[in-house]
């Protein structure tokens, strides 16, 4: 299972730091990512991180921004979202899986286990 906290309404501009806690004993042999959707529109991979936090992958809209990285010896995979737009609203959910980082990061089948999201909201 995965649980992911630490969404939130923020201004533009702001920063907010998600967190997604896994119960997988073999949680440090899965890729681990961030997906999001917005109201309206499919579902977006934002970013991804390897088995370890030597390989990252980001979708284009978040680079510069964004940092995912992760603890395998606490079963956690962290986004810190910084510089914060409005069109960055969205439900965020955390997966992993065995999707090869970054060749196959943003295919959402790549990722066998989901997080129930998190919401993050940004006014201008």
């Amino acid at each position: 299972q995965l649980q992911a906290s630490g969404g939130g309404s923020v201004q533009a501009g702001a920063s907010l730091t998600l967190s997604c806690a896994a119960s997988h004993r073999v949680f440090a042999t899965y890729a681990a990512g961030w997906f999001r959707q917005a109201p309206g529109k499919e579902r977006e991979f934002v970013a991804a991180c390897g088995r370890s936090n030597g390989v990252t992958s980001y979708a284009d809209s978040v680079k510069g921004r964004f940092t995912i990285s992760r603890d395998n010896t606490k079963n956690t995979v962290t986004l810190q979202m910084n510089s914060l737009k409005p069109e960055d609203t969205a439900v965020y959910y955390c997966a992993v899986g065995n999707a090869l980082v970054p060749t196959s990061a943003g295919s959402p089948s790549a990722y066998a286990y989901w997080g129930q999201g998190t919401q993050v909201t940004v006014s201008s």
